[in-house]
């Protein structure tokens, strides 16, 4: 019980009992849904929408009802889907209201009726829906080693604008080994994702395209002849990540790692592959190296922008089931695109909502409803988004899409029981989806 219902909440059926006012119980048949809510009773409380919990996301199913009645009203039942009707009780400023749990309501659409002085038609019927979440994750890519102020600036606004949100900071380790960055600038760097994590709860996780310098200081060979761009990429920066096999993948990995602690970083556990380009056995290797998920599985129809080029049909050969409605799943040791068994431990959540570089205000917004239709939801269910945050490549133009859809997304809140919708980071889902 909340402390303004225990302070305020005044329990009158003894007293009114023994002074002869004894009112008769709460019918237990249903009244008859009135044909529209009475606007004589003022109704606080009683939101509709009510997640279920999972082992990601912790819930207090407590309801509260409070009922401002017009003069002659002697007493209210509240029932709520099928759970036995209740009383309200007077409180001190001579309202009235309860509180009750709702954790026993199954998954689907119900109803709340409320009746005065044991009527059979209710003055009000309100929805109540009982879903699974639905998880939004917002992401960034760090395609360069200084994503620049002006982009983290964007990104202190949203979190500003929109309290809930958490974002997972997909980050490269080529800030780490890129000559042109100062360690002074690292660890401004390093300041920054450390406050975003320790003060909205981001996640700080693992993004690599194959620079040189990276992979050189790795003690590998960079590969410099399997670009998704061109013939070939003496930076490293197109190479398909797929080209180090598993095992160099795995000292890549390590590698990464190991930079992100010396430079006060927590390890990573998560990871998006730089072009989405991961094989089976990049997958492998992150399986090995004990990272919980991976989101390099892209909705490849969606970068369209590059049709014709090979970064498109890489994507489209190699991530070719992975389309809009694509969701979480434990891929098998033998195959990256499917859950057969044997299956590895890393979860593959799906790039569903790909990149905000790639999509419009409205074909994001699209994608926010294809993948929920505003019933109550069956299963967990995700929406990866993202953007590369970068000067001046993330864009004023870009910041407004990706603000807009968050304004979208905050329509539907959990906790603000408006809908299904978690601001959650990748690693954090990864437990909502466990067999």
């Amino acid at each position: 019980m909340s402390g303004y219902l225990r302070s305020v909440l005044l329990i009158t059926c003894v007293l009114l009992s023994a002074c002869g006012d004894e009112k008769p119980p709460p019918r237990t048949e249903k009244p008859q849904a009135p044909a529209q809510n009475d606007p004589a009773y003022v109704i606080r409380g009683a939101q509709p929408w009510w997640i279920i919990a999972n082992k990601a996301t912790p819930t207090d199913d407590t309801m509260t009802i409070i009922v401002e009645p017009p003069s002659g009203t002697d007493f209210v039942d509240v029932y709520v889907a099928d759970l036995p009707v209740m009383r309200l009780v007077e409180t001190a400023d001579g309202h009235l209201g309860t509180q009750l749990s709702v954790t026993d309501v199954p998954l689907g659409t119900h109803e709340i009726l409320l009746s005065a002085n044991g009527s059979t038609t209710a003055f009000a019927k309100l929805p109540l829906y009982r879903s699974h979440p639905y998880y939004v994750l917002v992401t960034t890519d760090w395609d360069f080693a200084d994503p620049g102020n002006t982009a983290n600036g964007y990104q202190d606004l949203m979190h500003r604008d929109h309290p809930e949100l958490r974002i997972t900071h997909f980050v490269g380790p080529y800030t780490f080994t890129d000559p042109a960055v100062t360690p002074a600038r690292q660890q401004e760097l390093v300041a920054w994702l450390v406050k975003q994590r320790d003060m909205f709860k981001d996640e700080i996780a693992l993004h690599i395209h194959p620079y040189c310098h990276f992979v050189v200081s790795a003690g590998l060979t960079c590969v410099t002849d399997q670009s998704t761009v061109y013939t070939s990429d003496t930076t490293g920066y197109t190479i398909k990540l797929g080209a180090y096999g598993r095992t160099n993948m795995g000292i890549l990995l390590q590698h990464a790692s190991d930079l992100f602690a010396q430079n006060g970083l927590n390890r990573p556990k998560t990871f998006r592959a730089g072009g989405w380009t991961a094989t089976l056995e990049t997958v492998q290797a992150l399986n090995d190296k004990g990272f919980t998920a991976d989101t390099s599985a892209l909705n490849w129809a969606r970068i369209e922008e590059w049709s014709g080029q090979e970064l498109f049909r890489w994507n489209m050969e190699n991530w070719n089931p992975i389309n809009d409605k694509s969701q979480p799943y434990f891929p098998g040791e033998n195959n990256v695109l499917m859950s057969t068994e044997p299956r590895m431990k890393i979860l593959e959540v799906p790039d569903n909502g790909v990149m905000i570089d790639y999509v419009t205000l409205p074909e994001m917004n699209g994608l926010f409803d294809t993948n929920w239709n505003g019933q109550p939801l069956e299963k967990p269910t995700t929406l990866m988004m993202g953007f590369h945050p970068a000067t001046p490549g993330f864009s004023e133009a870009e910041y407004l899409r990706v603000n807009g859809f968050l304004k979208y997304a905050d329509m539907k809140l959990a906790t603000r029981h408006l809908g299904p919708v978690v601001y959650i980071t990748l690693d954090d889902v990864v437990a909502a989806f466990q067999p």
